[in-house]
């Protein structure tokens, strides 16, 4: 049986600050998480710059590598 690769956290892991604003936009909006993730995923390429995106994941796939796909 092979292990399942597992990527580490990263080393500031802000998860409980991500979840505050998913709850603020919640509060705002009355959606709940899943479709206030839906929202922004969808619309991505209206408010995230392209450059930047860009080099979150080239950092993010130096650091951890990317998953290999079968």
């Amino acid at each position: 049986m092979t292990k399942k690769k597992r990527f580490p956290l990263p080393k500031r892991f802000i998860a409980p600050w991500y979840y505050a604003r998913l709850r603020a936009l919640n509060a705002k909006y009355g959606l709940g998480n899943n479709y206030l993730l839906v929202v922004l995923l969808e619309h991505l390429d209206d408010y995230a710059e392209p450059d930047k995106l860009e080099a979150a994941f080239t950092a993010f796939i130096e650091e951890y590598a990317a998953p290999k796909t079968s």
